[in-house]
């Protein structure tokens, strides 16, 4: 389990075609520090397991499903990646409940800046549209963002100065593609309301 608030801005330093996945090298220190065969850490929000940890990064293997459903598959050697290690038990959750488990992609399509924040606009997949609410929480590349307005096909976040510098969404652009997870909560509430609503019948 993740809290969405990212913990450094590392980078690809490699990737390698295993034909069904891809192996991943990754440059994130502080993320690597203690870090052992088999942990998780997420990759722009996605849940990833660490299969050897160097000094100054790790190498994890991704699986042609993620590559697919994911941002993923676009990364090339010098791309920044948002790192988060797990949540400790004992400590504080900062953003909000984050799986790693992506639901959907979605690109850029409008960014304003002002003089302090940016204001992004992401498409959202229709499948998705229903979890999306006005002041709720949404990860975007692996960052827990407040949604600002929400409509059938996109919504908005503002980005404050912290995140412009420390994570990658300081540095996308329109077009490019994010990944996208959806508040759990919202999806345990829609399960339990579908069970009440079957037994009712």
């Amino acid at each position: 389990m993740f809290t969405g608030i990212v913990e450094e801005l590392g980078h690809v330093t490699e990737l390698i075609d295993l034909g069904d996945s891809v192996r991943l090298s990754v440059h994130g220190p502080m993320v690597a520090e203690g870090a052992r065969r088999g942990d998780s850490l997420a990759v722009n929000g996605v849940c990833l397991t660490v299969v050897e940890a160097m000094g100054d990064g790790f190498t994890a293997d991704v699986m042609r499903e993620t590559l697919d459903r994911s941002s993923l598959g676009s990364l090339a050697p010098g791309t920044p990646v948002n790192l988060e290690r797990p949540m400790r038990v004992d400590g504080r959750l900062g953003g909000h409940l984050v799986q790693g488990h992506v639901d959907g992609t979605g690109s850029i399509i409008e960014r304003t800046s002002s003089e302090h924040w940016d204001v992004v606009r992401v498409s959202l997949p229709g499948d998705l549209a229903r979890y999306i609410v006005h002041k709720g929480s949404v990860t975007v590349d692996g960052v827990s963002l407040t949604v600002a307005s929400v409509t059938d096909d996109s919504f908005t976040v503002s980005l404050i100065p912290t995140s412009l510098e420390l994570t990658t969404l300081g540095h996308k652009q329109v077009g490019d593609l994010v990944n996208l997870e959806v508040d759990v909560v919202a999806k345990y509430v829609e399960r339990l309301m579908n069970a009440r609503d079957a037994d009712d019948r």
